[in-house]
């Protein structure tokens, strides 16, 4: 296969665009973080803030880890068209591989945070549900909606 300028250059519309959405999801947290640190300064502590605590602690470790891959995979692509105007075609194939698998690295990391962004999701939920109260999804299996409706 034979890389050209053209090939790494692709690559720099859709690695801006993932450190874009990267950087939003790091300012989401960032207010997040600042929201709790207000509500554990007022002294709301208890076991669910301190859990979001530890996940947002997480979610930042894993933000760091996305954006750190994408710069790297788009200095990576810069390197590689470099290596192509100077003619070292092994290094340029070598240095477009690193990069891409860093890109690969970064989006399976996101997966990752976006996993962990549902679960502390789900964590301040179940502090706003009733003990013993089924949930929409509950309901749906079990059927007792229709029960409710029926009566």
């Amino acid at each position: 296969m034979e890389i050209t300028f053209n090939t790494p250059a692709l690559l720099f519309p859709a690695i801006s665009l993932l450190l874009l959405a990267y950087t939003n999801r790091f300012l989401a947290l960032a207010s997040l973080v600042r929201k709790l640190h207000d509500e554990y300064e007022n002294g709301k502590e208890n076991h669910i803030l301190l859990q979001q605590i530890k996940s947002l602690r997480y979610r930042l470790r894993l933000v760091r880890y996305m954006q750190t891959l994408g710069v790297f995979s788009f200095i990576c692509a810069v390197f590689t068209m470099y290596s192509i105007y100077n003619q070292w075609v092994m290094g340029s194939r070598f240095i477009f591989a690193v990069g891409l698998l860093s890109l690969l690295v970064s989006l399976v990391v996101s997966l990752l945070e976006i996993g962990q962004s549902t679960r502390a999701l789900e964590l301040e939920l179940s502090d706003i549900e009733e003990p013993g109260k089924f949930t929409f999804i509950k309901d749906l299996l079990t059927g007792k909606e229709k029960k409710k409706e029926e009566e």
